[in-house]
């Protein structure tokens, strides 16, 4: 299946240096993608003469004259930069020209500008950020990661079934498993929000382990763990936390003295197998969950190795029917929007993204 991935070249930390190549070598490695560069076109164009490449039937540009800065407010990028990079990659998504889009600009306004042009699928009321983290099986898919700070049972179900459906397309796992973060697994544990939603978990047609805790996120227990997006983006930034902190440990002590130092280079080829399984540059790509359509979101700071990971997500969320399988499954849990609110405007976006 062709598929066609809308790219927002002007976001992030390094815009066209890293959106550009990457892109390139997407292309090579599929040869039913195609992808449309979004941004300032002298950018793009000045980058594809060094990379020595030529627009053609895979590979176009389509100008937008803004950029959205990485420490703007999502109200300004929704209210003043209509045309942004970021902007109308979106609305080629919702054009149908495009089946996914990809940025790795400011957060906030990502999320703000998803919502507001492609709106929520029917029966959710909040979109999440989704994400994979490694663990000792393979991956853990964790949402939300910081879109809702507060939510109700009713949305960390929404954010569960999203969850499911994902990994059901992307890793072709018929009935993943569910865990519901908790403070322990017990049921009776965890506030009045945790054990209204495990009720719904368990009432559903969903594969719901149970509660589960930190560790398991990490133990590999179940395939999604779904929380709300304050717990879930303090856990993944102390996750952050302690990698960075535990590779620094390890680097001192091999520089400890020379004896140490023999060992470091005796040890080379197992600390760079370890060190290449906990790449976070090999999980870049966090999906915005919920929108009538793909939008994908890259770290900020990426590398081209980094945001081919986040292009190489969009586009099997795009081939495998991600959101068709969320609708139909939100239809068998009868599920409906759970707080009736309106869509958001350009005066009122989200404020609480992470």
């Amino acid at each position: 299946m062709d598929i066609t991935v809308a790219i927002d070249v002007m976001g992030g930390d390094h815009g066209p240096h890293v959106t550009v190549p990457a892109a390139l070598q997407a292309l090579k490695q599929d040869s039913r993608l195609n992808i449309i560069l979004v941004g300032l076109s002298d950018a793009i164009e000045a980058e594809l003469t060094v990379r020595k490449a030529e627009v053609g039937p895979r590979l176009r540009i389509h100008h937008a004259s803004e950029v959205v800065s990485m420490d703007e407010s999502p109200q300004s990028a929704l209210k003043n930069k209509k045309d942004s990079s970021m902007r109308v990659a979106i609305n080629l998504v919702k054009s149908g020209e495009a089946n996914a889009c990809v940025s790795a600009g400011n957060t906030g306004a990502l999320m703000a500008t998803a919502r507001f042009v492609l709106k929520t699928l029917p029966g959710i009321d909040r979109p999440a950020i989704a994400a994979i983290l490694p663990n000792q099986k393979g991956k853990t898919y964790m949402l939300d990661l910081g879109a809702n700070a507060d939510c109700t049972p009713e949305h960390l179900l929404q954010f569960a079934v999203m969850g499911a459906m994902l990994v059901s397309c992307v890793e072709h796992k018929e009935r993943p498993s569910i865990g519901l973060l908790n403070i322990g697994s017990e049921d009776i544990k965890g506030n009045e929000v945790v054990k209204q939603a495990g009720e719904l978990l368990r009432a559903s047609h969903l594969n719901f382990h149970g509660n589960v805790e930190g560790t398991d996120i990490y133990k590999g227990t179940t395939d999604v763990v779904v929380c709300d997006g304050f717990v879930g983006n303090v856990a993944l930034k102390t996750s952050e936390g302690v990698a960075q902190m535990m590779s620094k440990f390890l680097i001192a002590e091999f520089k400890r003295n020379w004896l140490t130092k023999l060992m470091a280079v005796v040890s080379l080829p197992v600390l760079k197998s370890f060190k290449r399984r906990l790449d976070p540059r090999r999980y870049n790509g966090a999906s915005f969950l919920g929108l009538r359509g793909i939008v994908v979101k890259s770290h900020g700071g990426a590398d081209d190795f980094s945001f081919l990971h986040a292009i190489e997500t969009a586009t099997e969320e795009a081939r495998s029917g991600v959101l068709r399988r969320i609708t139909e499954q939100l239809e068998i849990e009868h599920i409906k929007p759970h707080n009736n609110v309106s869509e958001p405007s350009a005066e009122a976006a989200p404020k609480d993204i992470a």
